[in-house]
């Protein structure tokens, strides 16, 4: 296989991981420029790996040194395979091409050992560090691709990144809650009266509402800042932040009285792209 043919399967198989496993972030890319298209894969897709090493191991350990062999990639210190490695070999060459900061990349990886516990998030001071340095770090690193860095970017990733983030906290309760998992703020269900074995229990009660419709209402607060911010950056790279008209759909959803976030919800492929078109044409993203 000629280099150009191995080139093309890594960033294939990249696309099919993140359509696979992130479909929303891999409809995004789909309303960028051709000639950005590959990077923000390669970077979706490093993403769809780290974030899915809970899913493969049934102890810390092995997801532990997972995690590790990606830290040393990014260090130059991998112990071989790199090259063999699609996920990797493409996003070493965006981080080339566009000059991506590799500390970000480093810090999401630390910020999903977190996963491979069962030690509960202690409170929205550490959920917050946690999403910014994984759904925030995403936006940032994605916006490298599209536009020049600057602090007005980096201020509208933060935001849309907690937005995101904490979203997907609440979206993920029943996966979690079923797994004996907890990223809701520990430290915020006892405030209301709740702890971990209620949620634990996949029944929705007053206290464990009340401590979720405050999580709504932080990223509510998060959401309604990035979309102020979208108008102070350039047009270019307003299309990264596309997956917050999805925001502000699941956002509505949930503040439903009716809302059970103990029931899993789906939405079909057609309607996320559906959604994301419709933003695309809007004065906010255009």
């Amino acid at each position: 296989m000629s280099g150009t043919e191995a080139h093309a399967d890594s960033a294939g198989f990249c696309a099919d991981l993140v359509r696979t496993h992130d479909f929303v972030r891999y409809a995004s890319t789909l309303f960028a420029p051709a000639a950005q298209r590959r990077a923000l894969l390669a970077i979706y897709a490093f993403n769809a790996e780290i974030s899915r090493v809970r899913d493969h191991v049934s102890q810390p350990l092995p997801g532990e040194m997972r995690l590790q062999w990606w830290t040393d990639m990014l260090a130059g210190a991998g112990h071989g395979g790199v090259e063999g490695n699609p996920v990797a070999a493409e996003l070493l060459l965006a981080i080339r091409d566009f000059g991506l900061p590799v500390e970000p990349l480093s810090r999401l990886i630390d910020e999903h050992q977190f996963d491979l516990y069962n030690d509960p998030m202690p409170s929205m001071a550490a959920l917050e560090g946690y999403v910014n340095d994984t759904s925030s770090a995403l936006f940032a690193l994605a916006a490298c691709v599209a536009a020049r860095p600057s602090e007005e970017i980096e201020h509208l990733a933060r935001h849309a990144g907690l937005a995101q983030g904490i979203v997907q906290v609440i979206a993920a309760l029943p996966l979690d809650a079923a797994r004996r998992q907890l990223f809701v703020p520990l430290q915020l269900l006892e405030s209301h009266g709740s702890g971990m074995e209620q949620v634990f229990s996949g029944r929705q009660t007053p206290p464990v509402r009340a401590a979720i419709d405050q999580l709504i209402g932080e990223a509510r607060g998060h959401f309604d800042t990035a979309f102020e911010l979208l108008a102070g950056v350039p047009p270019e790279v307003r299309p990264i932040f596309l997956p917050l008209a999805l925001v502000r759909r699941d956002l509505k959803r949930m503040s439903r009285a009716d809302n059970d976030p103990f029931l899993p919800y789906g939405t079909s492929r057609f309607r996320t792209l559906w959604t994301l078109w419709r933003a695309s044409r809007s004065r906010e993203f255009s």
